[in-house]
């Protein structure tokens, strides 16, 4: 409550749409899979001078077609994490300028589907699939947390990971229904399953990572249902917990090399 909320969107007339009668909130332009678009809403939230104090990295696209973007980047990998990862280190100042901001970034349980394949993570020397492309993704938005926090506690900044639960929304949009239903997401009636989540529902966990008092001094964590989730191993739940190598420090670091190497920034670097 009390807070003012800027919201990046690649259409914002419809996030104006969306967002109308919602008091402190302005909406700007922000295009993930484009570094420059990147750059240019990052440059001009730092020149207003404000701090930030929350940033929550919640833009996805999950399962689509093969689309390749900027220097032939395979778009799940990219929008999804090298977008996050070039905008926090475009607001780095503004992080460190709120003497205490915490950084959550969106993963999924979907993170179970695939590590990230470091030897080709763009698919240029294997058929594309769409299930492992996000699978790799998601796991990057929680390794990313991993590192991120590790560099920025430091600076007064620490960084989550969220599964927000199953929620049907836009992110859908590239799965046909027979498919949906082949994963009992759906009844042929199209009626959603009943362990799906409401978007309200699914906010609380990014929400309570934001602000939970019970996170203070803490980080690098991987969270679900408002709660801190557990350990799991690979091919047990696939729909709670967070498998091994989604929070493994090495990994993680070696992520922020391969980040740093593709879109030529680094942040809290000492």
């Amino acid at each position: 409550a009390g807070a003012s909320v800027t919201v990046p969107a690649r259409r914002p007339d419809k996030a104006r749409e969306e967002l109308a009668g919602i008091a402190n909130v302005e909406v700007a332009e922000l295009d993930l899979a484009d570094l420059k678009s990147v750059k240019a809403f990052a440059d001009s939230y730092v020149s207003s001078g404000k701090p930030l104090h929350i940033l929550i990295n919640n833009a996805a696209v999950m399962a689509n077609p093969e689309t390749r973007v900027g220097p032939n980047w395979e778009s799940q990998f990219a929008t999804n994490h090298l977008g996050h990862f070039a905008l926090v280190a475009g607001l780095e100042p503004a992080l460190k300028a709120a003497n205490g901001a915490r950084v959550v970034s969106v993963s999924s349980t979907g993170h179970k589907l695939s590590p990230i394949v470091f030897d080709d993570i763009h698919f240029q020397n294997r058929p594309y699939q769409k299930w492992p492309a996000y699978g790799q993704a998601k796991t990057a938005n929680s390794l990313f947390a991993v590192e991120l926090d590790r560099r920025g506690q430091a600076h007064g900044v620490r960084a989550f990971a969220v599964h927000p639960g199953g929620i049907m929304t836009e992110l859908q949009r590239h799965l046909p229904k027979d498919e949906m239903i082949a994963f009992g997401w759906i009844d042929d009636s199209g009626k959603i399953h009943e362990r799906f989540k409401t978007v309200e529902q699914g906010a609380a966990t990014e929400t309570w990572a934001a602000t939970s008092p019970q996170l203070n001094g803490k980080g690098g964590l991987y969270c679900e249902d408002c709660d801190v989730a557990q350990l799991t191993q690979p091919g047990t739940s696939r729909i709670s917990g967070v498998d091994p190598h989604a929070v493994d420090a090495d990994a993680a670091k070696r992520l922020w090399q391969v980040s740093v190497e593709a879109t030529g920034l680094d942040l809290f670097k000492g």
